[in-house]
């Protein structure tokens, strides 16, 4: 009886490690969409396939940490959204919201995001000194390291939405 018991109790932890390990799955991914042609979903296995790079910022205690990941700019390629030589007219005036799993959203102009305009490094994450992000750090996350104050480096990424104000 007590073995039955001890092997329930082990079953039943196993059922939810592995359902809160696929739930972590799930949410890795990242959607971009709003006023493209087609909502994209990059995988974890898409971000590896992207262009990476790396980018050093303080941490709150003021020591150094190392993200990598994709850059912002390269992702939204992939989505189609206009940028270099197609970012012109009303296109400027379109601006990108990321959004949080849990409602935190920030904004970023096209024009910021661009190699030739603002040419603003913000970076898809999903290592930190060379592992996966952790707990609510993921399992993405925007990491701007020229932002003075670290607002908009956005934790638990889910969603890149794009804006057009001029249609």
């Amino acid at each position: 009886m007590r073995t039955m018991r001890t092997f329930l109790l082990l079953s039943a932890a196993f059922c939810v490690c592995t359902f809160a390990q696929d739930s972590r799955q799930a949410a890795a991914s990242l959607t971009i969409q709003g006023d493209i042609p087609l909502t994209v979903v990059l995988k974890p296995d898409d971000l590896t396939q992207m262009t990476r790079e790396t980018e050093s910022v303080a941490d709150q205690d003021g020591s150094k940490v190392s993200y990598e990941g994709v850059p912002l700019r390269e992702v939204l390629k992939k989505a189609g959204v206009p940028l270099g030589k197609d970012l012109r007219g009303k296109a400027l005036a379109s601006y990108v919201v990321a959004k949080a799993h849990d409602g935190y959203e920030v904004v970023f102009s096209l024009g910021e995001l661009d190699a030739a305009f603002g040419n603003e490094m913000v970076l898809v994450a999903d290592k930190r000194d060379g592992k996966p992000l952790f707990g609510y750090q993921g399992p993405l996350r925007l990491v701007c390291p020229n932002d003075k104050a670290g607002a908009r480096s956005v934790r638990m990424l889910e969603t890149i939405e794009v804006v057009k104000l001029l249609k």
